[in-house]
């Protein structure tokens, strides 16, 4: 029996379109399967040929693979030595982790207003939260929009902040030409499979200083070495290692260095897709009576990882919920990034109040993320546009 639209109609899909999904291909799965015959299952050759990969995609001196965006994040606080005592500001239009890696170490999240355009942290909010007590910047490059990072930048230096980019959706977009993980102190990715390439899971930290690289590297695995010059007792025994900070281990293993890897060279095909399906997307949707579109400073060259929907409600009679409901009886899979950091449960208890970053909160209100991957069809684009604007038609006042 078919499966009834909301709005009434037949439904725009007759297959269900997930918002997001990863493309594996046979160039992916001979990869894998060459580390399996290999000798070498983690701690082996793939993990610096994917490192080396990542720096010449980047720009970055330095790169070091994780098991997870989250383990990348946390790293990075531990290498700036974030710790009791400190603030660290973010977006709260992010995934947790951007801020849970400074609870990790035993800080204080500080939540900056968005700019209600971009969607991306406001400079200017950032500023207005500094204190004494400040030691870093995370801003968070939403969608894969890069951030005003100039202006993020100067702040940080002006104030001698540590500048963390949360660069989870951003691989593949550049700032003024310059590769996002080119820039600023760290830069922390992700590779979950929603994003535009994929490990299943894992994460890659870039630097362009060595003194943070050596930290990263300890803080990647249980902070052992067998570098002599951070040894305390160095010995020429070809067993001898130290353990000279508390580290983790945050390792990626050898098959996930080499999916990501054979990923990474399909990056540009990848990237050009999705931008053809925004680019697609945005030409229909600025014409929809009750849909905003994302606005992108010029600055962004975007390989964008989610396409977001704003919803007006001076247009719209249905709610967010109603909306989403129609879409999935459409057969169009949504889900909404991100309900803002500060209002979930644990940080409530922690006493951040409602209301802390009203833009932030207004734009969650309206938000929905619509299907944007590379092996989504262009027959399923039209899909998706034809059901925004069945929807929009239907509930417009």
């Amino acid at each position: 029996m078919e499966k009834p639209a909301i709005c009434g109609g037949k439904p725009a899909c007759s297959a269900p379109v997930q918002y997001g999904k990863q493309y594996i291909d046979d160039a992916d799965i001979h990869a894998v399967t060459e580390v399996l015959k290999s000798d070498f299952l983690t701690c082996g050759p793939q993990i610096p040929a994917l490192e080396k990969k990542f720096c010449e995609i980047t720009g970055a001196k330095y790169a070091v693979a994780v098991s997870n965006g989250t383990a990348a994040l946390h790293c990075a606080c531990l290498a700036a030595d974030i710790g009791p005592g400190d603030e660290v500001i973010t977006t709260p239009i992010t995934f947790a982790a951007s801020a849970n890696c400074v609870s990790y170490c035993g800080a204080k999240p500080v939540f900056a207003d968005i700019d209600p355009e971009t969607y991306n942290i406001d400079p200017g909010a950032v500023e207005a939260c500094i204190t004494e007590k400040t030691k870093a910047v995370i801003p968070v490059h939403y969608t894969g929009q890069a951030v005003a990072y100039d202006e993020i930048a100067s702040i940080c230096k002006k104030h001698g902040l540590i500048l963390i980019q949360d660069a989870a959706h951003a691989i593949g977009t550049r700032y003024k030409g310059s590769p996002i993980g080119s820039l600023g102190d760290m830069t922390c990715f992700s590779s979950h499979p929603v994003k535009t390439v994929t490990s299943g899971e894992g994460g890659v930290i870039t630097t362009n200083d060595e003194g943070l690289y050596k930290k990263l590297l300890l803080a990647r695995s249980h902070g052992i070495t067998r570098d002599r010059s951070l040894m305390a007792h160095p010995s020429d025994d070809p067993w001898y290692y130290e353990m000279v900070s508390l580290g983790y281990n945050y390792r990626l293993t050898d098959m996930q260095a080499a999916l990501l890897s054979s990923q990474l060279d399909k990056l540009s095909v990848f990237s050009a897709r999705r931008k053809d399906i925004v680019a697609r997307y945005d030409e229909a949707f600025r014409r929809v009576d009750g849909i905003i579109v994302q606005k992108e400073i010029p600055e962004s060259d975007t390989t964008r990882h989610l396409y977001i929907l704003q919803l007006d409600p001076e247009v719209l009679t249905c709610s967010r919920r109603r909306f989403f409901d129609a879409m999935n009886a459409e057969n169009i899979h949504c889900q909404v990034h991100y309900i803002p950091v500060y209002l979930l449960p644990y940080y409530q208890k922690l006493g951040y109040p409602a209301g802390l970053c009203p833009k932030a909160e207004r734009l969650y209100e309206r938000i929905i993320s619509i299907p944007l991957y590379y092996s989504l069809t262009d027959e399923q684009v039209e899909e998706v546009i034809s059901a925004v604007r069945k929807i929009c038609a239907y509930y417009h006042k």
